[in-house]
Formats: structure tokens, sequence, C-alpha cells
């Protein structure tokens, strides 16, 4: 049975138990909700609760594991003298063996083995699912039941329902900190690999930054060098044009909007504006390398300036204007959050409009404000379409903004493409970049918040 026929089923046996469990607790109370210890809806979510989330679990560590089973089970048809060199080899032998299976092409003749552990492979992962879904029903059933004869007038049906949601949110954010906890562990792993070949003094404070290494040892020309300075002062230029460019505009667009328009403009303009947040990143690259550059680079020559093809002007210019309705909606809704109370007792006070803003409202707004500029700077950080088609991938050391540079995120993109090998300091290096990035931002993030404090004390 496919899972999709699956879940419709589990579907509407949950729909079943909803009624099922809420007509139930009338029923024992002659038909009237009064007198009942919850309201006869909480019954019914009661009985749902127990037929999806025992199912719903079986579900989860069923094909959690049903893969390497599987597979395990049909290398079984293969000939008692078969013997695979390396693990990878056997790896290749069982994506052939997935890929004939799911109907898709594969790059040689299937053979005798192939062929009969192909079609062991379906058979059983066919008796799988259907055991699966017998299961799966089965339980919802059972679940159902129990239940279902649990309701009477005494049973305190919210009561379970709110405990059961509080083990759900209390699950969900145990899985949200431990995938955190999994991804920088990941990291740091790579990370120290990668140090016990390359020193990390040479990494943080080398001023060249060439990550192609030689393959075999006779080769020559390609030592590497692993400086990350460059891509360091490339992130942080273009990450300060972006800035310089989306602080400015947004946060005067967001004080406009709520302070000064007219609602019938406010309703025009904050819409359109928010557009920009839908365009693809690659849109931005496009507009970036057909018409900003070109543009810039003609501006530059008549002023006699060497500009290059490639700029790192170019690609924060239009990362800014990428960022702008980020920081308008977030300050404008920071500044819409201001009490009334506050804005009525200064121009009591005989302060204008404009002394309003600049001394009571914008610092009273600061930390959503800055909160809104972290973000920005983050999506700004982490950006990687524009940097490429915009600024390149060259790690030239230079503050100039109108000289090519590349950014962290466009190396770790670039270190991870093709076929690699994970042993090599060139691919490792891509975690060592993701480990600097996340101590950038995460510094971003502690200072932000000591600033959002300190305000926040103040005008609370």
């Amino acid at each position: 049975m496919r899972l999709p026929t699956l879940l419709l089923i589990l579907t509407a046996l949950a729909v079943m138990a909803f009624y099922l469990g809420r007509q139930r607790s009338l029923s024992v109370n002659g038909g009237r909700p009064m007198g009942l210890h919850s309201l006869p809806s909480y019954y019914g979510y009661y009985t749902v609760m127990l037929t999806l989330l025992p199912a719903l679990a079986l579900m989860f560590v069923w094909l959690s594991i049903e893969g390497n089973v599987v597979a395990k089970m049909a290398m079984q048809a293969l000939p008692a003298d078969t013997q695979f060199e390396t693990s990878t080899d056997q790896e290749l032998f069982l994506n052939d063996v997935r890929n004939l299976v799911a109907g898709n092409r594969i790059a040689r003749e299937p053979d005798n083995a192939l062929t009969a552990v192909s079609e062991q492979f379906k058979n059983i992962f066919g008796t799988s699912r259907w055991l699966l879904a017998i299961a799966a029903i089965g339980l919802a059933v059972i679940g159902a039941m129990v239940g279902f004869r649990q309701i009477n007038r005494d049973f305190r049906a919210r009561t379970r329902v709110e405990a059961l949601l509080l083990a759900m949110l209390f699950v969900a954010s145990g899985i949200a900190v431990l995938t955190t906890l999994g991804i920088v562990l990941s990291v740091l792993v790579e990370t120290f690999r990668f140090f016990e070949k390359i020193s990390i003094t040479e990494f943080l404070f080398g001023l060249q930054w060439s990550p192609q290494t030689a393959i075999r040892a006779d080769q020559v020309g390609a030592s590497g060098a692993f400086g990350a300075v460059p891509l360091l002062v490339g992130t942080l230029l273009i990450t300060a044009i972006a800035m310089l460019v989306a602080v400015p505009i947004g946060l005067m667009t967001a004080i406009y909007l709520a302070e000064y328009a007219t609602p019938r403009f406010r309703n025009f303009a904050k819409p359109l504006l928010e557009v920009l947040a839908g365009i693809p990143t690659v849109v931005y690259g496009f507009f970036a390398a057909l018409s900003v550059a070109p543009f810039i680079r003609r501006i530059g020559e008549s002023a006699g300036l060497t500009v290059s093809s490639e700029s790192a002007l170019a690609a924060g210019l239009v990362m800014g204007i990428m960022i702008i309705p980020l920081v308008s909606s977030l300050s404008d809704d920071a500044i819409s959050a201001v009490p009334r109370s506050m804005r009525d007792g200064s121009l009591g006070l005989g302060a204008t409009r404009s002394e309003t803003m600049r001394q009571v409202i914008v610092p009273a707004a600061l930390p959503g404000i800055v909160g809104g500029v972290l973000l920005a700077i983050s999506r700004a950080v982490g950006e990687t379409m524009i940097v490429v088609m915009a600024a390149g991938l060259s790690a030239n050391l230079t503050i100039n903004p109108l000289q090519a540079v590349t950014t962290v995120t466009v190396q770790i993109v670039t270190l991870l493409q093709g076929d690699q090998e994970f042993d090599s300091a060139k691919t490792l290096a891509a975690f060592a970049l993701g480990l600097m990035l996340f101590t950038m931002t995460l510094c971003l993030n502690i200072f932000g918040l000591r600033v959002v404090r300190k305000y926040r004390e103040q005008y609370e």
C-alpha cells in the first residue's frame, strides 16, 4: 500500500474517531453538554490523538529502518561467492538496485545478480509496506477503541488533551534543539579534521585563499593556500554596502508608512514594497550582472576609475535593494507596536511630530528595529547567488568596492560542488568556513541581544 493511501485512511479514521468520541460524551450524559467535565469537542480531540499518535509514531520508526532492513534482506539473493572489494562498491550496487526498482535508467546493463536482487528488493519492499499499513491501521483502531471506552462524565478530557499537546510541543522543541546540536557537532568534528591538516593560524590569519590541492603525490603546482582573511573581508565589504543601502532606506520608509502616510497610501505602498521580498535571488543576480555592474563600470570609466566587470559595489547595491523590504517591514511593525500613550504624551508636552519620532518612538521601538537589522545582516551574510553573478569567485584581499571579491558562503558552495573526497583539506575547508560563519553570526546576535535588553529595560 502506498503511503498517501495509508495517510488518507488514517485521516478518515481520525475524523470518524472525533465524531464518535464527541457523540459518546453526549450520550453518556443524556445528550446534554452540561454536567461533563470538558466540552464535547475535547473528548473528540482525545480520541483523535489516541488514534493518530501511535500510528504515526509506528510509521516514523518503521520508515526510518525500512530501507536498511529491506536492502540487507534483498542482498541475500546474491550468489554465495559474490564479494565486493569495498563498502563503496556495495553502496553503488545497492543504488543501482534502487534505481532499477524505481524504473530509472542505470549506467550499466543489468546482469543476473542485479536482476535477482532487484526482484527480491521489490517483493520485500511491497510486503513491508503492506505490513506497515496493517500494523498502523490496527494500532489506530485499537487507539480509537481505547479512547472511546475511557469516555464518561467525569473523564478529564481537556486535561488529557492539554497534557498530550504539551508533550508534543516538548518533543518538537527537543527535536529542534537536538538538530541544532547535531549540526554544530558535525561541523565541529569536520573542522577539527581540517585543522589536523592545515594550521589554524594559517586559516585565521592567512592572506591568500587558493584551496586547490594535489590529488596524487606526483602532482605539483597545487599545494593549496587556506587563508580565510580575503573571504572574511569580502563578506564584510559586501554586507556593509548592502546595509548602507537597506538600513537607511528601509528605516525611513518604515517611519513614513507608520507615522506620516495616509491609510490609503499605506495600504497601496506596503504590499507593493513587500513584493520585492518575493522576487527570487537569481533574478536579483541577473539584474546585478546585466544592468547594475555594467552601469557602475561605465560611470567609473567616465570618471577615470578602474572598475572590474564584477564588483563588490554591484553585488552590495542589489543585495541592499533585496533586503529593504525585510528592514522596512520589521521596523514598521516595531514602530506601530509603540503604545499610543507615548505619542500623545510627547505631543501633549509640546514636542513636534519629528521630535516625538526621534526622541520617543524610535528609541522605544529600537529593540524591534535592531532585531530587523540583525536579521537583514544574517540574510546578507548568507546570500550566495547575487555574489556569484555580480561579485565573482576571486578571493581578492581588498577593500576597494570596485574590485571583484568573494564571500564565505560562495566558497562553501564552490568547495562542495561535484564529486569530492571528504578526506581532503579542500573539502574539509568548507566546514571550517561554516564554523567561522556560525561564530560570526552568534557574536552578532549576542551583541544585538545586549542592545535589545538595554533599551527594553529602559522603556518597559
